[in-house]
């Protein structure tokens, strides 16, 4: 999180930065520290850092960075033990006085939800967790994270804004990146077409990730699914540069008072867990530009990241015990409002 003094940070609004000597449980800590030694870019901090402290440098896979004395605090979450909640816990974290990054106007920093260590359920000791993230084009509502309840509980709690039926899959661990998550994504289908991808190309390189977002696919497993889309949308392809996306057509003037048909893109996965995508969470209309966008990329390499943008308002439950992962369409602005 951003942290006084803020020597080069991004604007992060209303939000105040983090004022380590307004806090009497603040520690920074010492660069012998375990943790200091555990990561990969730290030094002893100088005069100006504090003597001895843990300073860091840490870059995340978005190109995001951050630069910073490590520390711990007491992190205060919603619930009480009694309840399963988490309360009060001591949290070691990056203060950050340089961040470099695509942040928003409402953001104060990157909360780490990894397999790793020093994440934060790995810290809290959690065997599980949620997400709910609401429309990125809702400005009034919020999304709803929940750490430490039983997985069970997370599927069934206010199930009544869940708009679909559940499915499940398992989390795979990879030892050659043992933070992320991987699913066993078997195929991708457009419309009522499966694309011709082998299988082998998917199953073991597909992570789902919460901080990335978009959907990105190797480059020649994404010009497959462009070229269905290409063949059964029916519309003209969209003049170069209309649009930061690469898979956009050009709108009708029809379409201003009647949205054209686009085929459902589905992610079919393990254990019959097919995630058929709203409508929302890949398609872009911007009636304006008369333009709309799949939204999905290309990356080069051969690792398929199942972006937040596919994972609006949709349940998403990690039970990091049995090693699977849960998911349902749900109302996450209703979720929200009912906690």
């Amino acid at each position: 999180t951003q942290c006084a003094p803020c020597l080069d940070c991004f604007e992060q609004g209303a939000a105040p930065v983090l004022d380590p000597a307004a806090s009497s449980t603040h520690a920074a800590l010492p660069c012998d520290a375990p943790l200091c030694r555990a990561l990969p870019f730290t030094s002893c901090g100088g005069r100006s850092w504090g003597d001895r402290s843990c300073v860091y440098v840490y870059h995340y896979g978005d190109r995001s960075l951050t630069v910073g004395q490590l520390a711990t605090d007491s992190f205060t979450f919603g619930g009480d033990d009694n309840a399963g909640g988490l309360a009060a816990r001591r949290v070691t974290f990056g203060c950050g006085h340089i961040n470099k990054g695509i942040f928003q106007a409402n953001e104060t920093g990157i909360a780490g939800f990894g397999r790793g260590r020093w994440s934060l359920p790995s810290q809290l000791n959690v065997t599980s967790f949620s997400y709910c993230f609401t429309s990125m084009f809702d400005t009034k509502s919020s999304s709803v994270v929940t750490l430490g309840a039983a997985a069970a509980e997370l599927l069934h709690t206010h199930h009544a804004a869940h708009t679909g039926d559940v499915r499940t899959t398992r989390l795979i661990k990879n030892p050659s990146q043992p933070s992320l998550y991987f699913v066993p994504l078997r195929g991708i289908s457009v419309g009522g077409a499966r694309v011709a991808v082998p299988e082998s190309r998917l199953r073991s390189s597909t992570i789902i990730d919460s901080g990335a977002s978009i959907t990105t696919l190797p480059e020649d497993v994404y010009e497959a699914v462009k070229a269905e889309f290409v063949s059964q949308v029916g519309l003209p392809a969209a003049a170069a540069g209309s649009a930061a996306l690469d898979l956009c057509f050009a709108l009708p003037v029809a379409a201003l008072w009647r949205r054209p048909a686009v085929p459902a893109l589905t992610l079919h996965l393990d254990g019959g867990a097919d995630w058929e995508l709203p409508r929302g969470n890949y398609v872009f209309e911007d009636y304006a530009a008369r333009v709309l966008c799949v939204v999905l990329d290309a990356a080069a390499g051969e690792q398929v990241v199942i972006g937040n943008y596919q994972q609006q308002n949709t349940r998403v439950v990690y039970d990091l015990e049995n090693d699977v992962l849960s998911f349902a369409p749900a109302r996450c602005d209703k979720l929200a409002a009912s906690l």
